[in-house]
């Protein structure tokens, strides 16, 4: 069963006592099975965005140390700062993550609220999916009158809290009120401009956002507001949906930015964000220099953008994750205020396992490790490695074809033959740690405790479970290591034909792993006891061998042809 993973976002009223807000952050790790990601302040804003992620039960715990020990450092009497807020934690959203709904987040969303009611006596409010009416699923409209708007807003039955006290009373006046939510993966994302304007920002941010301007009679600006028969302003939308935005002046950086709040990405992703800014500043005389990213981004979304600019380019899109970042990082001006280091920006990079992979090796230090004593890395992992060099030679002989002058019309063609090129290299790059993460799961298995029959038992079938997934994973090397041949085969045809040994070398090692794990896969299916499984996988990879041998023989003939 898949664990169940939330991510939370506090925004804390601190964003310049290094101090407050490093005890504020760090009340998260006195919860075991909560990983702080991030801790991102800001001074103009004087609001510090932190983010941790683990299973529900640990982060609502994490959630409620949080917002105790902000409430008990944070004045909100004596706070400032350019963003709207009305509480010490001033917002509190919990994003579903992997292996749960956004419904089920609600819920608990709903528990750490009335917690925050009744043992901190903080009055607070559920929005987004946690909102309990319409009126309040928005944020904006939860927030309206900030801190200063609270004594009168607290007594209004309208704007009685979901949670805690309805009264401005001393305890509140400190703490203010806080807004909890559930909602889906929401992206701070602020558009840098060439100017010390807000309303010029603004400007912008209407042309933008959802929400837009409101409508007026004669001059856009100070024209009377055009109203429904409600009485309720009349609005001209903005471009894009699934949009928030303002403009405001930060003095840290001495210039105007558009502050967005993308709150779905799969509608209006951060690219298009930034591109459409790019056209409406240029129509206002104004210039993008660069963007900031508040927080934390899915790694899809910047491999996305990288897409995005390349396709614009007329680049191919079959390049390295690594590339790709980098594209999307300079194509947004992510680095314009200051570094941006994805290690420390990008979820799953944060999430990944600290422990050293082999593909993370030096090619020097990946040739010691497999001649030492160790059993491990053995031919299982090189032959998955093979196979990544030589999808590696296809997938190189893909882009240059589609970086070929003259060959502009066609590279979308070599694009999707170096995309499917990446997608078998990542693949196989995946199994040659895993090869060697099954061979010790065999070693792990006869470690096992052997005393009595029951403990015998079970290590055998530990050691069986073991052995069949130290057979599987080089059958997954032939297969993907075979299907790559692919490449090379269309590359060896269609691609640049000065390239035409290099293809040659790409199917000659994607044969070698092949071969490789073959001899893997056999050698370790004599030692599985359930006979019809050893049998089975043997037969289908007998004819992935037997297929290979003769894919080998046509691109060679090919090759051999054209030389």
């Amino acid at each position: 069963m898949q664990k169940q993973l939330i991510e939370c976002v506090p925004n804390i009223s601190e964003g310049r006592d290094t101090d407050k807000i490093n005890q504020i952050a760090r009340s998260v790790e006195t919860v075991d099975g909560v990983k702080l990601l991030d801790i991102d302040p800001g001074k103009a804003t004087n609001r510090t965005v932190i983010t941790f992620v683990g299973e529900p039960e640990p982060v609502i715990e994490a959630a409620f140390r949080l917002i105790k020990k902000a409430s008990e450092l944070i004045d909100m009497s004596k706070h400032s700062g350019e963003h709207p807020r009305f509480g010490a934690t001033d917002v509190c959203p919990l994003v579903p993550i992997s292996g749960i709904t956004l419904a089920e987040t609600a819920t608990y969303a709903h528990q750490l609220g009335d917690r925050v009611g009744k043992e901190l006596g903080i009055p607070g409010y559920f929005y987004e999916s946690a909102a309990k009416n319409e009126k309040r699923k928005n944020l904006a409209n939860c927030r309206s009158g900030e801190y200063e708007g609270l004594p009168k807003k607290l007594s209004d039955p309208e704007w009685k809290p979901d949670f805690g006290p309805s009264e401005f009373n001393d305890s509140v006046v400190t703490t203010g009120a806080i807004a909890i939510a559930a909602r889906d993966f929401l992206i701070a994302y602020n558009i840098n401009l060439n100017t010390t304007s807000t309303r010029r920002a603004n400007a912008i941010a209407f042309d933008i956002r959802e929400a837009g301007r409101i409508k007026r009679e004669g001059n856009p600006i100070t024209g009377k507001k055009v109203v429904d028969r409600n009485g309720d302003p009349v609005r001209i939308p903005g471009k894009l949906k699934a949009v928030k935005g303002i403009g405001w002046y930060i003095e840290e950086y001495g210039i105007a930015q558009i502050s967005y709040n993308l709150t779905n990405i799969s509608i209006t992703p951060m690219h298009i964000a930034f591109d459409e800014s790019c056209t409406a500043a240029i129509a206002r005389g104004l210039r993008v220099t660069g963007s900031e990213l508040v927080g934390l981004v899915p790694l899809k979304a910047m491999l996305d953008a990288a897409d995005f600019f390349l396709t614009k380019q007329g680049r191919s899109l079959g390049v390295s994750e690594s590339e790709k970042v980098k594209i999307a990082i300079k194509s947004l001006g992510l680095d314009d205020l200051k570094p941006f280091n994805p290690r420390e920006k990008i979820i799953e990079y944060l999430l990944e396992d600290p422990s050293k992979k082999l593909v993370d090796l030096k090619l020097s230090a990946f040739a010691d490790e497999t001649a030492s004593e160790s059993m491990a890395p053995g031919g299982g992992s090189i032959a998955a490695y093979v196979g990544v060099l030589g999808v590696s030679l296809g997938t190189m002989v893909a882009n240059l074809s589609a970086h070929k002058p003259g060959w502009d019309d066609k590279w979308k063609f070599y694009s999707e033959w170096a995309e499917k090129g990446q997608k078998y290299k990542d693949r196989l790059l995946f199994l040659v740690d895993e090869d060697t993460n099954a061979f010790n799961k065999i070693i792990e298995g006869f470690r096992m405790p052997k005393a009595t029959d029951e403990e015998k038992k079970i290590r055998q079938q530990a050691i069986e479970n073991a052995t069949k997934y130290a057979t599987e994973v080089p059958f997954q090397v032939m297969q993907t290591a075979y299907d790559s041949m692919q490449v090379m085969q269309a590359m060896a045809k269609e691609g640049l034909q000065t390239s035409l040994s290099d293809a040659g070398v790409g199917a000659l090692c994607a044969r070698t792993a092949v071969l490789g794990a073959y001899f893997n896969v056999r050698i370790n299916a004599k030692d599985i006891k359930d006979k019809a499984f050893a049998k089975d996988i043997l037969e289908r990879a007998e004819k992935i061998y037997e297929s290979t041998l003769l894919e080998e023989k046509k691109i060679m003939a090919y090759i051999d042809s054209k030389m």
